[in-house]
This record gives C-alpha cells, structure tokens and sequence, in this order.
C-alpha cells in the first residue's frame, strides 16, 4: 500500500496560475527549501559530500521508508488464510491492518520529537529492535487477539524508520539536492506497495502466512545491522533542542484553527480512507468473492499500483504548473467518486452478475485517480504552512493514517461473502472527502487556497 502510508507525494510546484511563486514540497513529515535557496548552514552538506554519500544513503533510506509498506502489504495475499487457520472473523483478522495503521500514525508524533532531541541513530536503531521482535512475535501468534497486539507494536516501531529517514535527509542536504533526493527516495519507496504483495503471494507458495512474517524479520535484521554498520549520526548536538509540550503544540493549535487547512486535512483522509477499505477488503473480495488466486490479486495489485504512481507523475510533471491545483484536486476527486459508485452498483448486482475483470477496471480507475488527489491534499494545506511544515506534516500524516484505521474494520462488518460493504466505505469517504473540499476549502474563492499563509 501506498505508505501513509499509506499517503503518495512528491516534489511539485504551485502551478496555480494566481501568481504565487514555486514552492518545493516534501513527502509527508518534512518541507524542503524551494530552488534558489540560501546556502546550508554549518553542518550540512550540500555539494561533493552528498554526491559521494548518495548512493549509500539513498540505499539505507529508501530502505526504511519501505519497511512499513512491505508489512502492510506483503501480509495482503494471506489474508484470506490468517482467518482460517486462526479460526477469527475476517473483520477481526482486518483489525490486524487497522492495529498495525494506528501504530504508524502514533508513532510519527512520538519518534520525530525524540529524534529531534537525542540524535537520528538511537530512536532509530531502538525502533527497528522493537521492530524486528514484534514482527518475530506475529510469525508465531497462537491467536487473532496477540496478533492484533503485535502488529500494533510493529506499526509503532516501524514509524521510526519513516520518520528518521526524512530527518537524515534534511541534516544531509538543502536545497535544490534535497527536492532531488526527496524525488529520488519517494520513488524508490513507491516500489514497496507494487512488489510486496508480489513477494507475498510468492511466499505463499512455498509456506503460509507465518512464513511471510518470517521474511519480514529477516529483512528487518539486516537493514538493522546495515544501519548499525553504515548510517552514521546526523544530527549535531548543538542542533538538538529539547522543548515542552506546551511548545510544540502551539503550531498544530493555530493549524487546526485554519479552517481551509483543516479543509484539505480532512479531505486527504478521508480520500485516504476510501484508498485504504481497498487495501483491507481487496485481498477477500477479489480472492474469496470473485475466484483470483494469490498470485492473480498480487499482480493486480501491482498493477494498481502502477496506475497510482503514473497519475501522480502525471499530476507532477504536466498539470502542475498548467492546471490550477484545486482544479485537479476537484477532478481526481470526482473520478474516485465515479469508481466507487460503479463499484457499489456492480456490488449490488444493478448491472447483473459481473465477473472480475469489471470489478478490477473500477478499483484500478479509483487507485490510480488517487495519484492525484493524494498529493494535491498534501501540497496545498502544506503552502499554508510556511513556518510551521514539521507540525503541519504531522498532523496530516496522522489523520489520514487515524481515518484510515477506522475505515479498515467497517470494510468486513457484513462478512466476506459481499463486496457491498467495501463499495459503501469507499463511496462515503470520497464523497466526505469532496464535502470538506467545497465546504471547508472553498476552491472557487480565487487565490483562497493557493497562497501561502497561515502558520
């Protein structure tokens, strides 16, 4: 899945048309400097130093931000399995994702601050050992409910490796290099969705769900001994800074209170909601409802993927700049909506009894329609945010992933013998979704929504 989460971003430019200048936008959790930017500080390295370090870097990184999305997604294809051979419900085995998303979504308000104090490598190398355990622990779990428990604590540790990657970006390079790096990592880490449930479906050939569990901890012990052996502290002591509560709240207070930013934060996740009842209920519906094998709904995932991150360079390399963001926002959310209904209408049998291949052109028109509006709910609330993009990150990468992890059980409250309840998650969030849009951002207003402000 799309990580974030699952959420699906990368370098772009205000491309408005109402005379706001360009603005380089990170992925969720962090803003880049725009183009021209004053030199680094003291500290960081922005010329041969990165150059030399790129590769290595790039590796270990890419590496981390992919951590999360092969947990989620490796395990998609054996869903269908996990329920019965632990005998539970398929809406408690869902709590499995649900757990695992609300884990990510807290743990990037708590590893980021600490990060920030104590220095990159200890909250990280501390967050892959609690990593590696828990998803050791999932391999063996007699039970659906210790399951659930260890999958949260993987979801909480595995944010770690989401959030420090960014950071050590940002201590290693300014400016134009960092969009560029930034671009780099995020396509890197928009392979992991694409691949892992291919590589799930392959292990499952050869063991069951616990031995995807078991290539997981494989994997997270040895990017954890890379990261001991290559990754080296980051962050100078003197750039580290303690703070209260109190202080790092007051940024995300103020951010709430813009009515148009809060507009686009509740637009990406519920937009993020409809992504992710996909995500929970495809590996039933297409398996159990409509016949594909594993490795049929792994290439079919796959190829959603695809989709997702063709839109969004799409969405990047020709309507920004050429299209009004709020524009494209407002068209990718009209397509999800037209997906979703075309998918509860087949769900319900309004056009007869469809077979697979219609069920999976809808899902792939709403995937790949997302690689639209994921990242415009994230550049636009982000231009609001000049001064205060760290909160503002937060706080959209963690109600997207909240959002997210309530969607996931409602997919599976009718059983596993229906589409019906995937189509109704994903229709109502994309049409909340568009309400927040036109009643909160009000993109009609010329110039509203599009120029930087606020925080």
């Amino acid at each position: 899945m799309p990580e974030g989460g699952a959420s699906i971003s990368k370098e772009t430019h205000n491309g408005t048309g109402a005379g706001a200048g360009a603005e380089a936008v990170a992925p969720p959790g962090e803003a880049v400097a725009p183009p021209g930017a004053a030199a680094a500080p003291p500290g960081r390295r922005t010329g041969g130093g990165a150059s030399r370090a790129g590769l290595l870097v790039t590796f270990i990184l890419g590496g981390l931000t992919a951590v999360t999305p092969l947990a989620m997604d490796m395990y998609l294809p054996a869903l269908p399995e996990v329920t019965r051979s632990l005998s539970a419900p398929a809406a408690t085995v869902q709590l499995t994702l649900t757990a695992c998303l609300a884990g990510m979504a807290l743990g990037q308000l708590v590893v980021g601050p600490m990060s920030d104090r104590w220095g990159r490598r200890r909250p990280l190398l501390v967050g892959l050992v609690i990593y590696v355990v828990a998803t050791a622990l999932c391999a063996f779990a007699p039970t659906v409910e210790l399951l659930v428990a260890c999958r949260l604590a993987q979801g909480l540790a595995g944010a770690a490796g989401i959030v420090i990657a960014r950071a050590v970006a940002r201590d290693l390079y300014d400016g134009v290099a960092l969009a560029r790096f930034f671009s780099t990592l995020m396509l890197i880490s928009g392979m992991a969705p694409i691949l892992a449930p291919l590589i799930g479906g392959q292990v499952l050939r050869f063991t069951d769900w616990r031995g995807v569990f078991v290539v997981l901890t494989v994997l997270g012990v040895l990017l954890t001994a890379l990261v001991w052996a290559k990754l080296p502290e980051t962050l100078d002591p003197a750039d580290r800074h303690g703070g209260n509560v109190r202080e790092a709240l007051a940024p995300m207070r103020r951010l709430l209170a813009d009515r148009v930013f809060a507009g686009y934060m509740l637009a990406g996740g519920f937009a993020f909601a409809s992504l992710f009842a996909y995500v929970a209920a495809s590996p039933f519906v297409m398996q159990e409802i409509y016949g594909a094998s594993p490795q049929t709904f792994s290439l079919l995932f796959g190829l959603n993927s695809i989709g997702l991150m063709i839109m969004g360079q799409v969405n990047g390399k020709i309507l920004v700049g050429r299209v009004r963001l709020d524009k494209a926002l407002g068209a990718g959310l009209t397509v999800v909506v037209a997906a979703a209904t075309a998918l509860l209408l087949m769900s319900l049998g309004v056009f007869g009894e469809t077979g697979l291949v219609p069920v999976a052109a809808a899902l792939f028109v709403l995937m790949s329609s997302m690689g639209v509006v994921m990242p415009n709910t994230q550049t636009l609330p982000l231009m609001r945010a000049r001064h205060a993009a760290g909160s503002a990150s937060a706080l959209l990468g963690t109600t997207s992933f909240l959002i997210g992890a309530i969607a996931s059980p409602l997919v599976g409250i009718a059983g596993e013998d229906t589409a019906v309840p995937m189509a109704v998650v994903q229709l109502a969030s994309a049409l909340v979704a568009t309400a927040c849009f036109l009643g909160m951002c009000r993109p009609w207003k010329t110039g509203t929504s599009t120029k930087g402000g606020g925080v």
